[in-house]
């Protein structure tokens, strides 16, 4: 069966759109025929995408940022919080200042957003926010801990956002894309044996999660506080089908 989403008239904010998963998506929103704004601190490679430069631990830039896209088009119907840091190192030898940077960008930066965008989805009674989280948020991992921590809570930071607003018909769910074949995870695993993570993890591309964004971001999602994970077996089922 063959599924496809019509984003028509569908205005869509991207946190962290420039690269991977957040670039990927934003591309195929307007390949559905729909808006995608991107908010990063470097621009998209996609000249169809729009793009205002913010740093999403900055909460006023945030909501200036914002306002500029409900002052350009009026409403925002879906919103994807993908920007984050991924500073590796053990825990007892970790820069303070690499914690507290992975918790602004992290987590703060997707507080600040859905403080700015969720009002205009509440006041329409109409919005979908998705929430990228990680595998690593329940196994923790090596040199990991102050992206996995940021990871852990988000996950009860979008199922709380989605019990307050649910009354609003305004849907925040949670995606955890597995291992995704990025610019950020191969700096932060300089050096690591992908061939190894190939067969034991399995890693994907990008496009991989673009499907179950799409559909998350549609109405065809009836839900909220729900979780999707790509896991293992999906990446394989990927490669039997390419």
């Amino acid at each position: 069966m063959k599924v496809s989403f019509d984003a028509t008239g569908e205005v869509v904010v991207v946190t962290g759109g420039a690269h991977g998963i957040g670039a990927a998506l934003a591309s195929a929103v307007v390949a559905h025929g729909g808006t995608a704004v991107v908010l990063d601190v470097s621009p998209p490679a996609d000249e169809r995408v729009e793009y205002v430069e913010v740093d999403v631990s900055d909460r006023a830039a945030v909501f200036k940022a914002v306002g500029t896209v409900v002052e350009r088009h009026g409403r925002i119907d879906g919103l994807v919080a993908g920007a984050a840091v991924q500073p590796r190192s053990a825990v007892l030898a970790m820069d303070p200042a690499d914690w507290t940077r992975t918790l602004q960008v992290n987590l703060d930066g997707v507080v600040w957003v859905c403080q700015a965008v969720v009002p205009h989805m509440v006041e329409r009674s109409a919005g979908s926010v998705v929430v990228f989280t990680s595998g690593l948020a329940a196994t923790g991992f090596p040199q990991a801990a102050a992206y996995a921590s940021s990871k852990a809570a988000l996950t009860a930071f979008a199922r709380t956002l989605a019990a307050e607003v649910a009354e609003h018909r305004v849907r925040v769910n949670i995606v955890a894309p597995g291992v995704i074949d990025t610019d950020q995870f191969r700096a932060a695993n300089a050096g690591a044996d992908l061939d190894h993570w190939r067969e034991t993890t399995g890693i994907g591309d990008p496009a991989d999660v673009v499907g179950p964004l799409l559909f998350l971001l549609s109405d065809a999602a009836a839900m909220t506080g729900s979780q999707l994970t790509r896991e293992r077996a999906f990446a394989r089922l990927t490669d039997l089908t390419e």
